[in-house]
């Protein structure tokens, strides 16, 4: 199992990927696999898979409207994608590797196109965006919740790959932004619940002055 994290990031960004392409030149994966940390490129056989040391940290984003704690310092990365309309727009993450087989990420885009064919309807956008990130990154649903963050819909969405590497993602749909917050292992000896729920639970969406932000229906 070599660099599927890095898919799955690709795969998340990429949510509802039937409308959404990369540029020519330089690609994301090749971006991404250039940056220290992320993407070990060496293989699991023979190695001690343990959970990471996690040296959690605020990272705060008023630009993009939320707070989140990070298992280590987290690095920058906005990459220009093509939408369904052949323009390009922003896509923009942040990353952390608390060591070489773990990666925890959030992306965020305004207005994406998953919402957009979609109709901005909240199920709708977040089924396609669950569905485009496992069909693009070839994980397998495990599990999978409707809960709320921040008042705003949300997925969480537990799912695993071939070669037994996990995924844990929780999806949030703001009406103007989507975001996904990712937590990627080796396998499961390497997950501790309580660091995805600390992740989770950390993230703080806020309004950004002049966005219409649709607040989650009550749960029955």
């Amino acid at each position: 199992m070599k660099r599927w994290h890095i898919a799955v990031i690709v795969g998340a960004i990429l949510a509802g990927a039937a409308y959404f392409y990369f540029n020519g030149g330089m690609g994301f994966r090749e971006r991404m696999a250039g940056l220290d940390g992320v993407g070990s490129s060496s293989g699991l056989a023979g190695s001690a898979i343990r959970p990471a040391h996690m040296s959690w940290q605020t990272s705060n984003r008023p630009d993009a409207g939320f707070s989140v704690e990070m298992p280590s310092e987290p690095k920058d990365l906005q990459v220009p994608a093509y939408n369904e309309a052949g323009t390009t727009e922003p896509v923009k993450m942040i990353f952390a590797n608390p060591d070489g087989q773990t990666t925890y990420a959030v992306s965020w885009e305004d207005n994406p196109p998953v919402a957009r064919v979609n109709n901005r309807i909240p199920d709708r956008t977040l089924d396609a965006a669950r569905d485009g990130l496992l069909a693009r990154t070839q994980t397998f649903l495990d599990s999978e919740s409707k809960v709320t963050a921040g008042g705003y819909p949300a997925r969480d969405v537990s799912a695993h790959n071939a070669g037994g590497g996990v995924l844990n993602v929780r999806l949030i749909y703001t009406g103007e932004r989507m975001y996904a917050l990712m937590a990627l292992y080796p396998g499961p000896a390497a997950r501790r619940e309580q660091d995805v729920i600390r992740f989770y639970n950390s993230f703080s969406p806020s309004r950004v002055p002049g966005e219409t932000l649709p607040l989650a229906a009550p749960r029955g």
